[in-house]
């Protein structure tokens, strides 16, 4: 190789190349920002359904559907049956309560489209937070003025950290926590969530 190629690879080449791939990784990785960290993901339900209304207008508590969020690690996604409490009666008639009683009555179950997901690496307790008097809005954002529920906090590790070391700024009711609870800071130690 000629001194000539080798000077205009080092001073030319491979300043583009380098310029180029350092362009391309931080082009990427702020366009699929929003992705990575679900926040904004908002898929079409098999059924139509508006925690605006129910959780909103009617006021029906997210744990009456959502079953055992105060004493497992996960929140439940509503069978049909508990639809069915209300809507073997209630508004038969609408086209989105016969789809539910189709899959009702044919024994299927729904398969709803899950919105908030942490990684399968991290361990997420829902009672120990419930528990501690946490509302859902405090993650899952307000669903009672969702008509579709959107993802709109992150839960990579980084605003979970956030979250257990700066309670105050992200739990609305924090000070009263203290008092009623006896809330404390999370904490951050890695085996609390990676176990």
């Amino acid at each position: 190789m000629s001194k000539f190629l080798l000077d205009y690879t080092l001073k030319v080449r491979l300043p583009l190349i380098i310029f180029t791939l350092i362009l391309v990784f931080t082009v990427t990785y702020f366009v699929s920002y929003a992705e990575r960290n679900g926040i904004g993901y908002e898929p079409d339900q098999p059924v139509t359904y508006s925690h605006k209304l129910h959780a909103g207008e009617m006021k029906i508590d997210c744990k009456y559907c959502h079953t055992g969020v105060e004493v497992s690690r996960s929140a439940n996604i509503p069978s049909v049956d508990i639809c069915m409490n209300c809507h073997n009666v209630a508004r038969k008639d609408k086209a989105e309560i016969v789809k539910l009683t189709n899959y009702f009555e044919g024994n299927s179950p729904l398969k709803w489209k899950r919105i908030h997901k942490i990684p399968d690496f991290a361990y997420f307790s829902h009672a120990s937070h419930v528990g501690k008097g946490i509302d859902c809005a405090n993650c899952h954002g307000d669903v009672t003025q969702m008509k579709v529920v959107v993802q709109i906090n992150s839960f990579t590790m980084g605003a979970c950290l956030d979250c257990h070391r700066n309670p105050e700024k992200r739990i609305a009711e924090f000070y009263t926590l203290v008092n009623t609870h006896n809330i404390k800071k999370g904490p951050e130690y890695c085996s609390a969530c990676h176990r």
